[in-house]
């Protein structure tokens, strides 16, 4: 994980008005119709504005992506999590992913629910891929999966697309149930998790 460095508060404040403008216009129109000059007038800064932070969309893009992924890391590390517990700390991590993702709602609901915007689900599936494969590292052996014979990588699949699957539903019906509540759904759902809790 990279060192967080203290950034100016001006330029932390335009990058949030440049991605509030983008997920809005984002909301309006497809993004390959979404232009500089329409960013920069949603987010009521100049175009040189929003050059001296990117260099185009594509690399807005990455830097959002960049930023989305900080985010939810400091939100996963936010409490302390107690890895000797009999899910190696994968429950509290969950509901703290998704407490994060209820903070966040209408960026997550634009780019998950509505308009799914490829490189934020790429990076949010390497993320949730990482943190599988660490907590299958941590269970070894005696994990459902390598109980069940059923390969890593096949288990890593259903697992993300079923969380993305599980997010998305409950981004477009409006949040229905908590994110705690959200989550021990989620979990009793795992092969082999749902009879611990």
């Amino acid at each position: 994980m990279k060192e967080t460095k203290k950034t100016d508060p001006r330029i932390l404040r335009t990058r949030h008005l440049i991605r509030d403008a983008f997920v809005q216009l984002l909301q309006e129109r497809d993004i390959e119709k979404i232009t500089v000059n329409s960013i920069a007038e949603r987010a009521t800064i100049n175009r040189v504005t929003f050059y001296l932070h990117y260099r185009d969309i594509p690399d807005m893009l990455e830097k959002m992506a960049d930023d989305m992924i900080e985010d939810i890391v400091q939100a996963l590390n936010r409490t302390p999590v107690d890895d000797n517990t009999r899910d190696g700390g994968y429950w509290p991590k969950m509901v703290q992913f998704i407490e994060h993702i209820a903070e966040q709602e209408e960026f997550y609901k634009v780019i998950l629910a509505t308009k799914r915007t490829p490189i934020f689900m790429e990076r949010l599936l390497n993320l949730v891929t990482e943190m599988m494969e660490e907590n299958l590292e941590k269970e070894g052996s005696s994990s459902f999966i390598s109980k069940a014979g059923i390969p890593t990588d096949i288990a890593m699949w259903y697992v993300s697309s079923a969380l993305f699957g599980t997010i998305i539903g409950w981004l477009r019906n409006g949040m229905p149930y908590s994110p705690h509540y959200l989550a021990k759904q989620f979990y009793q759902l795992l092969p082999g998790k749902g009879d611990k809790e």
